[in-house]
């Protein structure tokens, strides 16, 4: 194993012909997929990694000035698909890991045959003809609040992101790889992430998108899937479905992955 894939604690598992990237999250890990990979196992190859600051990655490597966009972690795929000669993937990606791998479509189109998106947003902040979800203020106060206390800020930013019951599994899962984190890492990753605006990338996308987002998301608007589908350069379809919450694939496997599979499976119908 190269040192990009030590890096990234690389796993590869099946030996399908056709490949499937799993992207996780902010917060998360590879171990966000756990529902997922048993009904892929038998028919693709999976490629599971982790990005640069997550708990389960070695911290003397996150590099906060390769990491002050989102390109340093397009970058990352990019060298992960590189190195292991994978000629064209379905890339899926959660959260941020969705708009990375637009990044890294954009940049290398031939390294992926579809994108599926998961709970994605080019832009968190409202703009004058946009809704993101937030204003600056409620960003401030966020990053203020993570600063001040990581422990106490993650215990109660995890209910609020999962939604649900406050005692459930998938949110002491997110409130344990959230905490993984170390503090000074998640703050700078997290403002990357609220701060960014991909808009003006959307276009250049040539790649089919499949966006698979929550009816309720605290942290990305539904408007939002519809705003992605409008402005993709290349072919896309929307799917909302009836779930609550910014991880459904943790909170709610049952209805998720079966949404999943079907978009993983079969392409777009023009």
């Amino acid at each position: 194993m190269g040192i990009v894939e030590e890096a990234h604690n690389v796993k590869i598992l099946g030996s399908g012909e056709q490949t499937v990237v799993l992207a996780h999250g902010f917060g998360t890990d590879q171990s966000v997929w756990k529902h997922l990979v048993p009904h892929l196992v038998d028919d693709y190859k999976i490629i599971l990694f982790d990005n640069m600051g997550a708990g389960t990655t070695n911290p003397d490597y996150f590099d906060f000035e390769r990491y002050s966009s989102l390109e340093g972690y397009a970058y990352d795929v990019i060298a992960i698909l590189e190195d292991l000669k994978i000629p064209g993937c379905i890339y899926v990606g959660h959260s941020v890991s969705a708009m990375i791998g637009v990044i890294a479509s954009i940049a290398r189109p031939d390294l992926f045959t579809k994108l599926v998106t998961v709970s994605a947003s080019p832009r968190y902040l409202n703009d004058s003809d946009y809704y993101g979800g937030f204003e600056q203020e409620d960003l401030d106060q966020l990053f203020e609040a993570m600063s001040s206390n990581y422990k106490a800020w993650c215990s109660g930013f995890a209910p609020l992101v999962v939604g649900g019951d406050m005692d459930s599994v998938a949110i002491q899962e997110f409130s344990r790889t959230l905490f993984n984190m170390r503090p000074d890492i998640a703050l700078s990753v997290l403002q990357i992430i609220f701060l960014s605006d991909l808009r003006h990338l959307l276009a250049r996308v040539t790649v089919p998108c499949h966006i698979i987002q929550s009816m309720k998301d605290l942290a990305v608007p539904v408007v939002v899937s519809e705003y992605l589908h409008q402005h993709l350069g290349g072919e896309s379809i929307v799917e909302v479905m009836s779930t609550e919450g910014h991880l459904p694939q943790l909170s709610s496997p049952d209805v998720v992955i079966p949404v999943m599979l079907r978009h993983i499976r079969h392409d777009i119908v023009v």
